[in-house]
């Protein structure tokens, strides 16, 4: 539908010219896209009456017409309710566009031309349209849904002619609103009733009762929240396109998208546009500013017939094809153009002189094009770009010319290049970068000529080696990859005071620069082979860029706006000199020559005060490192595996890597603002230093060889010493007592820690985790005397430990705060066992693990005491006893955890009713290869591993909360066990009997009817 509305707005009449190249209903998605933008221009019609009167062939724009159309749209279907009787004209030939007489079905072609309306007919429509606009004041405007029911034809009179005369009773409607709001009904009526090619389209309703094909306008009528305001808003970001595809939507969009603001921009950027087309649009916006016409064939010829209405035309965008003389010629046909951008394109027929001229041009680009020669003589031209332009010479007359590109222009020569330079006085930016025919005589004469110069880019012109070259105004100079410059070149731009910016990278034979100007900002050194030493001074600069340069010895820098500085892989550069105030980043990674004198560099005192993060990574050579810096917060020394020492007095210092350095030996951080330090990738540190008031975390595992450690750290609450295996009992001692506050220590292979260490441990006196594991002790006293809040104790593969050492646990009530307790591979043996079971009821989780003196674990129950029973755990057969209305029962334990894995001699675990563990909920006694006998009366375990547990015999459970019972590869349980077993657990869900030569396929079934509970079982067994 879109395709036919788009067609038909401009389409020729076929009947006397023949081309229908529009008009064609079956046109491709290339000719649709040809003819999106017609919506806008209007249409052709017929002045003066048929052709057979006299009439003649003329183009008619489209009528001015109000952004929202839904008061008119009212307008007209008050109208046609007030007449329902009146039909409106249905014959084709009758209706027309523009200038002619418009007939509606409420009007008459009275005498003289004029439409006369009868005082009837007025009254009749003033009062419907009075009554419909009270009706609508408070609602929303109204739309038509179809334009079918808007279907007001036209009409006209042949050889009438419309006047401007009035008489009584008598409306002239030329130029009035009343023809405007006609017309466009017209005008939309064309646009939408035919599908392209003339022919009206099929009505979706299927025609009324009466065969006019009409409806009702109460049934084509719908609600539209968008204002005009609103709706010229979001047109606002539609593409041209788009704002066609838009406009064929409704009657208000097709007049919302064709508002000038929209069209002030004529982008026909590949697009097939036809000539007749696009001389249509330019004459409907006359006022466009920009015209885009990149990717159009012949684009000349366009442009040459749209100029006489373009008068407005600011902007010209035109790419590849042929443009003669006469194009350039036209030009002088839009005096407001100020903007003329060509790329790609052949100028003249290649031996002929293009000349430009044009009074009001200020920006010319002619890029990518081909020509013999060129003039170009504009006294209001401020910017000329030939860039990469195929041409032998070129004449400039532009006396207000600025900016001036000549870049990649290969055909011209020198003496072309110092004409056309030296011919602009007030030249400020030149550009003839790759321009390979320039030289240094060019370069003065063109400073002679022109003393604005303050842009110049000369990169890749091997001639030139900017010597006796004086230009006092230059702020930016490019001279990449001139193979000419040398450190002779340093002394003429030096004469350059104002230099703000400098690029000298890929200069081969470059070896020194020095350079004192008091503007430089930046300067860029690239890749420079040969380039040695490097002496900068300038208060602003703030960027520098050095990288590549492999023969880098040394540095010099003084700047008081430098912030950040960048040397990275610069492997030759052995000294450095800063006097940066306001520099606070330097990386020097993979500086390989840097020698420890750097540090006095980045010290206090050292020219950078304000550096507030040092990178030093893999730099080899350094074996010293002392930095004293109030203001450094961030270190880093990866990579360095030639330092040995390390002394850091930096009170603010809050982050530092020492990943990699592995051969450091001694290191002081005296003082430091460190929160958290790991110092276990130091396997040789054999004496360290720390004063660190914020510390709270410090981290010595793996510091195999330390011996003396002073640490001072008042916030210090967690100490990992594990490994540190000649840390002796002093060390330890002067840390506790100037570390009160540590909550967690780790000795874990302290070998050296003995009695006295632990006599220390009265300063700790918030102290909730202590792991001697992997230690030799044998007497524990000094912890259970001073350790009364600790929660953890690991004592695993303590193999000198015996019964006695834990007497004071289950005996004297040691450590009432105890939760968790590791007792893994010790030689601990089955008494010590039994009664720590028995009497300390607070252990929340147990570790037995590879206890080979543990041959059985029974419990039993002992004491009795006043306690409350809590409902949730509590069996049904819980025994009660009464004594003065007051309950008792026996002390329960607090045990959820208990892992025995790997004991190799436990025959036998009994924990029945009576050992009150109503907490436990898991228990772990795989591994166990000589266990026979398992009986557990616990309420609440959940889960419990007896895999591997080859010898078991015998399984009792009374657990009616188990959810998950693994008995992978017990090779001597029966089934009849696991049945007697699993039939007291209500809530089991998952059974592993995989590998259990006893259970086979058939026994499934069985398992799964005496505890209904179960969801899945891990058997390997195929099922039957």
């Amino acid at each position: 539908m879109a395709d036919g509305r788009m067609k038909a707005v401009v389409d020729d009449d076929s009947s006397m010219d023949g081309d229908d190249e529009i008009g064609r209903a079956d046109e491709d998605e290339e000719e649709y896209d040809k003819l999106e933008l017609e919506l806008s221009i209007g249409r052709w019609g017929w002045k003066g009456g048929m052709p057979m009167d006299g009439g003649r062939r003329e183009w008619f724009p489209q009528m001015d017409q109000n952004v929202g159309s839904s008061r008119f749209f009212e307008r007209q279907a008050a109208a046609r309710q007030a007449f329902p009787h009146r039909q409106p004209v249905a014959d084709p030939a009758l209706r027309f566009w523009g200038e002619d007489l418009v007939a509606t079905p409420f009007a008459r072609v009275g005498p003289a031309g004029l439409i006369r309306l009868d005082d009837e007919t007025i009254l009749e429509t003033e009062r419907a349209m009075s009554d419909r606009e009270r009706d609508n004041q408070h609602k929303r405007p109204k739309v038509l849904a179809s334009l079918e029911a808007c279907d007001y034809a036209a009409a006209s009179s042949s050889g009438a002619e419309v006047s401007s005369q009035q008489a009584t009773g008598e409306y002239t409607i030329q130029g009035s609103s009343v023809l405007s709001d006609i017309e466009m009904a017209s005008y939309l009526s064309l646009s939408s009733n035919d599908d392209g090619d003339g022919r009206p389209r099929e009505s979706n309703d299927g025609g009324g009762a009466d065969g006019g094909g009409g409806r009702n306008i109460e049934d084509v009528e719908v609600r539209m929240d968008l204002t005009d305001d609103l709706l010229h808003l979001i047109f606002s970001f539609l593409g041209q396109k788009d704002l066609c595809r838009a406009g064929a939507t409704c009657k208000q969009w097709l007049v919302a998208s064709t508002h000038e603001d929209f069209w002030r921009c004529l982008k026909f950027v590949n697009t097939g546009i036809s000539q007749q087309n696009f001389v249509a649009i330019c004459r409907r916006y006359p006022n466009a500013t920009e015209l885009n016409m990149s990717g159009i064939p012949n684009a000349d010829v366009l442009v040459m017939e749209a100029m006489t209405s373009l008068r407005h035309l600011e902007t010209l965008i035109l790419d590849k094809g042929q443009l003669g003389d006469a194009f350039f010629h036209a030009l002088t046909d839009c005096p407001a153009l100020t903007n003329l951008k060509i790329s790609d394109a052949s100028l003249g027929n290649g031996i002929q002189e293009i000349t430009v001229y044009h009074d009001r041009l200020r920006d010319l680009q002619i890029w990518k094009c081909r020509a013999l020669r060129i003039s170009v003589r504009c006294p209001q031209l401020q910017t000329l770009s030939l860039k990469r332009t195929s041409m032998a010479h070129a004449l400039l007359s532009c006396p207000q010319l600025h900016e001036l590109d000549l870049s990649s222009c290969h055909k011209l020569s020198d003496a072309v290049i110092r004409s056309a330079a030296t011919s602009c006085p007030l030249l400020a930016s030149l550009d003839m970068s790759s321009c390979s025919c320039v030289s240094d005589e060019t370069l003065r004469e063109i400073a002679f000529a022109c003393p604005n110069l303050c842009i110049l880019d000369a990169s890749n012109c091997p001639n030139i080696s900017f010597e006796s070259v004086r230009l006092p105004m230059l702020i930016d100079l490019k001279l990449q990859s001139c193979e000419g410059i040398t450190s002779a070149s340093m002394s003429a731009i030096s004469h350059s005071r104002m230099l703000e910016a400098l690029q000298l990278d890929n200069c081969a034979l470059l070896t020194s620069i020095s350079l004192d100007l008091p503007h430089l900002r930046n300067i860029s050194l690239v890749h420079l082979r040969k380039f040695v030493d490097l002496n900068l001074r300038s208060p602003v600069l703030s960027c520098i860029n050095v990288s590549r340069c492999s023969a880098l010895h040394r540095i010099s820098i003084t700047s008081n706006s430098l912030q950040k500085l960048a040397l990275q892989k610069q492997e030759s550069l052995a000294t450095l000199s800063l006097q940066c105030h306001n520099l606070q980043e330097v990386d020097l990674t993979e500086c390989e020559s840097l020698t420890n004198s750097i540090c006095e560099v980045f010290s206090d005192g050292g020219g950078c005060p304000m550096l507030r993060s040092l990178v030093l990574d893999n730099c080899e050579s350094l074996s010293t490192i002392g930095l004293n810096s109030s203001s450094l917060v961030s270190l880093s020394l990866a990579g360095c595996r030639g330092m040995t020492f390390l002394e850091l007095s930096c009170p603010n210092l809050q982050k530092i890597n020492l990943d990699g350095c592995d051969h450091l030996e001694r290191a002081s951080f005296c003082p430091v603002g460190l929160e958290s330090l790991n110092l276990g990738i130091c396997p040789k540190l054999s004496i360290l230093r720390i004063e660190a008031p914020k510390m709270s975390n410090l981290e010595l595992k793996g510091c195999g060889v330390l011996s003396q450690a002073s640490i001072n750290c008042p916030l210090l609450t967690s100490l990992d010493a594990s490994f540190c295996r000649q840390l002796v009992d002093d060390s330890l001692s002067m840390t506790a007592a100037s570390c009160p506050h540590i909550e967690s220590l780790i000795l874990s292979s302290c070998l050296s820690i003995g009695f006295g260490g632990l006599s220390s441990l009265h300063w700790l006196r918030r102290l909730t985790l202590l792991d001697l594991s992997y230690t030799f002790l044998m007497n524990l006293r000094p912890v259970f005397d001073t350790c009364s809040q600790l929660t953890t104790l690991k004592l695993s593969a303590c193999k000198y430990l015996i019964d006695s050492s834990l007497d004071a646990l289950y005996k004297e009530g040691a450590l009432p705060a105890l939760c968790e307790l590791d007792l893994s591979y010790s030689s601990i043996g089955q008494s010590a066992i039994t009664e720590l079971l028995a009497c300390c009821t607070n252990l929340v989780h147990v570790n037995l693990n590879g206890c080979a003196n543990m041959h059985e674990l029974v419990w039993g129950s002992n004491d009795f005491h006043s306690l409350e029973m809590p409902n949730d755990v509590c069996p049904p057969n819980l025994m009660f006893l009464k004594k003065d209305n007051e309950a008792f029962r026996k002390s329960e334990h607090l045990l959820e955890t208990l892992n025995c894995t790997g004991c190799p001699n436990i025959k036998k675990v009994l924990i029945p009713t009576m050992a009150h563990c109503f907490h436990v909920f898991k228990i772990n006694l795989n591994l166990s290869a000589n266990l026979k006998e398992v009986d557990l009366a616990c309420f609440n375990l959940s889960t419990l591993n007896l895999s591997n547990c080859s010898s078991l015999e015998i399984l009792k459970l009374d657990c009616p909360k188990l959810t998950n019972l693994q008995l992978l590869a017990c090779n001597m349980l029966a089934v009849e066990e696991v049945e007697v077993a699993v039939s007291n657990c209500t809530m089991l869900e998952t059974l592993n009997v995989h590998s259990c030569p006893k259970i086979n396929a058939e026994d499934i079934g069985r398992l799964r009817v005496v505890c209904p509970s179960l969801k899945r079982i891990q058997s390997g067994q195929p099922m039957q």
